[in-house]
């Protein structure tokens, strides 16, 4: 189906960059740089600046990083680390495959992050660490958990796979903890054409374990000091991101500006409760990863969308500790609950049209019997 609003439009950014990204493209695969190479370097510099933290390291993907900033800290069999149910499924993945054990805590109805009120009765001897989540584009309140962890000497990974540039304080997202965790895949905010993550950090010690980590622990070719993996982010990726990255902020600035839009738009509207506008609260600056919006007859409305040509997401319609795969069913987390079966994502990204906002704003009014 040819949607009138896509819900995201790679195509679309792609032509707007091609001529920068050809070119990088073209010198990569001329030259044979394919892995760790110089492209992986500069992106790795632009990062840590861009985050004002000491070391950013590119590796395969989001989730790897979770895995080796949890590795890197030691985490393992019998230990505790604490996150949310309302996340993608790699936040938690990434804990089991440590052999740690995932504690659940529930979010807040208002900006769906960490419920910081639950977070300290969920600690015990066996806590090692926290991980939040900043979700859509919006930061967890981190100078609530900054003080819990500090209180119980607990490390703190960010999952700031939703989050790149977003801010708490004016400080920003994934520089806080000992480490944050990002995700390049291709819709995110800064994204490549296909995997790729990174992990920041302000720690010689974790920096260097994770280049071990992500290149089978080879300190160079001939000396290879411990076991690792294949996590390495591909230098034809890094290219993509060096482009990418420069645009950034604009990008960045053209979600608030859709994001005010929306709000605007669909203010009046009780049946649809909002996420935080940009402007309400001068600690939060968001970036809009996904505009999020809870909905009464929420799959109703999803129908009538993509019949009237809007491409809308509804991403975890179970809530991730009810999937029985995942044996987590012994968490009660209402919040969580209540999010899976009332949320939907409204299409969001920089190359969206005013007009094409203002007609998915028309369009669920309509549903709900409004004039627009």
């Amino acid at each position: 189906m040819k949607y009138r609003v896509p819900f995201v439009n790679y195509p679309l950014q792609y032509q707007n960059l091609k001529t920068e990204i050809d070119k990088a493209i073209r010198r990569v695969l001329e030259r044979g740089d394919l892995i760790l190479r110089k492209d992986v370097e500069e992106f790795e510099e632009r990062l840590s600046s861009f985050l004002g933290v000491k070391y950013a390291v590119g590796v395969s993907n989001g989730t790897d990083a979770i895995i080796f900033a949890l590795k890197a800290i030691g985490i393992g069999r019998g230990d505790e680390v604490i996150t949310v149910s309302h996340t993608f499924v790699a936040t938690v993945a990434a804990i089991v495959h440590c052999q740690a054990k995932p504690v659940l805590i529930d979010v807040k109805e208002d900006d769906y992050t960490m419920d910081m009120d639950r977070l300290e009765e969920a600690i015990t001897s066996k806590t090692k660490a926290i991980i939040p989540v900043h979700l859509n584009g919006r930061s967890c309140d981190m100078q609530k958990l900054m003080r819990v962890a500090k209180r119980y000497n607990l490390a703190v990974i960010e999952d700031s796979a939703q989050a790149l540039g977003a801010k708490f304080k004016g400080k920003m997202i994934g520089s806080f903890g000992v480490a944050g965790t990002f995700s390049f895949y291709p819709a995110k905010i800064l994204g490549c054409f296909g995997d790729g993550g990174a992990l920041a950090t302000n720690s010689k010690k974790i920096y260097q374990e994770v280049l071990l980590l992500r290149d089978h622990g080879q300190k160079t070719k001939i000396n290879i000091v411990r076991y690792g993996f294949t996590g390495r982010l591909d230098n034809l990726q890094a290219a993509v991101l060096n482009i990418k990255i420069k645009h950034l902020p604009q990008w960045i600035k053209r979600r608030r500006k859709l994001a005010m839009i929306y709000d605007e738009g669909l203010r009046d509207c009780p049946e649809v409760k909002l996420p935080p506008s940009p402007c309400s609260d001068n600690s939060y600056y968001d970036v809009y990863q996904n505009y999020v919006i809870r909905a009464e007859r929420r799959d109703a409305l999803f129908k009538y969308l993509k019949s009237k040509g809007v491409e809308c997401l509804i991403k975890d319609p179970i809530a991730l500790h009810h999937q029985k795969g995942l044996n987590l069913y012994k968490f009660r987390l209402p919040v969580s609950e209540k999010l899976a079966r009332e949320v939907i994502s409204l299409p969001m990204y920089p190359e969206l049209k005013e007009t094409q906002v203002e007609y998915v704003i028309k369009t669920i009014k309509k549903f709900y019997g409004y004039r627009a």
